[in-house]
């Protein structure tokens, strides 16, 4: 259980979604159902005016739901965020990562590229993510690790990301085969998150997600941990568990999401300027209405950070009935 505070600390770390159009339609994602919000980038100006109101600024992320390679400042983003000594990220699907971006993100001194990836081959790529530009990603990785070779930076740091489900755990090892291949040193395996109600869409439905007692997950799980250790691939998870952890549910506690210090470290901001509580609660309520905890473009971020409706949601987040986007986390979701 967390302490509780009327005057907390501004956060130092921060998603920001700098927008939240995207160039695909996958089955996992909320956009597969409809946007919550209208189409919409954040501009360079208000990252700044966003960001000179958290003085302690140490690690941003600049995702949610969309390609950030789509906003066409998202390079100066990354430039301005670097004079301010912040560790800068993001996830990126990777299909524009061609090499204009490639050395603009180099330059600005961006710190880590995610790229989410979800398989190991074209037709598992189609099957989650409606797309034929499997092989177009993996040209851009290739290509993207030869450049970092060729300039002597290792800077962005790479990791290949994979969405698990029921569906496609067989080719996990295959997935780390894979990042091998390419060059890539760094595999995260990510939990399906869904609605925990009777809404469900596309893939992100309760029967898709993994489960540790099902012998076929450990199964596929464990061998891709060993594999990664003969391949030299860091094997994480999303969350602070490993891979195996991640999947796993503690029926011993009741109340997992108790332990969460989201509420109190960090804050979501939307394109539209909406504060969530975490990157994790749009994904997993309908009521989007009900985690919507301000706007940064109407309300100062203090303000909003040490407001009524943020106070609200932190004393329910520590009860027995916790607002519904964090009924599930660590035991339906990874915490």
């Amino acid at each position: 259980m967390i302490a509780l505070d009327t005057n907390l600390e501004l956060p130092r770390n921060l998603y920001l979604e700098v927008t939240n159009r995207c160039n695909l339609k996958c089955r996992a994602c909320i956009l597969y159902r409809g946007s919550w919000e209208s189409a919409r980038d954040v501009t360079h100006n208000e990252l700044v005016h966003i960001t000179d109101q958290l003085p302690q600024l140490e690690r941003i992320a600049l995702h949610g739901i969309g390609e950030p390679l789509l906003n066409p400042d998202l390079p100066a983003m990354v430039r301005h965020l670097k004079y301010r000594n912040a560790f800068v990220y993001f996830n990126s699907n990777g299909i524009l990562l061609d090499e204009k971006r490639q050395n603009e993100l180099i330059d600005a001194g961006l710190d880590e590229l995610r790229i989410s990836l979800d398989a190991a081959n074209r037709q598992d790529y189609k099957a989650m993510r409606n797309s034929d530009r499997f092989e177009q990603i993996v040209s851009n990785l290739r290509s993207f690790v030869n450049r970092m070779r060729r300039l002597q930076v290792s800077r962005p740091a790479l990791s290949l990301w994979y969405l698990g489900t029921r569906e496609n755990i067989n080719a996990l090892p295959k997935f780390v085969e894979l990042a091998a291949d390419i060059g890539v040193n760094q595999v995260y395996l990510q939990r399906l998150v869904y609605f925990n109600d009777d809404d469900g869409y596309g893939l992100a439905t309760s029967d898709k997600t993994l489960v540790a007692s099902d012998g076929r997950v450990r199964q596929r799980v464990e061998q891709g941990q060993d594999l990664a250790k003969q391949l030299g691939i860091q094997f994480n998870a999303s969350g602070l568990t490993s891979p195996l952890e991640s999947v796993q549910t503690d029926t011993r506690n009741h109340h997992p999401w108790k332990g969460c210090f989201r509420p109190i470290t960090l804050m979501y901001i939307t394109a539209n300027g909406n504060v969530l509580p975490c990157c994790i609660s749009p994904f997993s309520t309908s009521d989007y209405a009900s985690i919507i905890l301000g706007n940064v473009f109407e309300t100062p971020l203090e303000e909003i950070w040490q407001g009524s409706k943020y106070r609200s949601f932190r004393k329910s987040h520590q009860t027995a009935t916790p607002p519904r986007s964090c009924r599930g986390c660590g035991n339906l979701w990874s915490l």
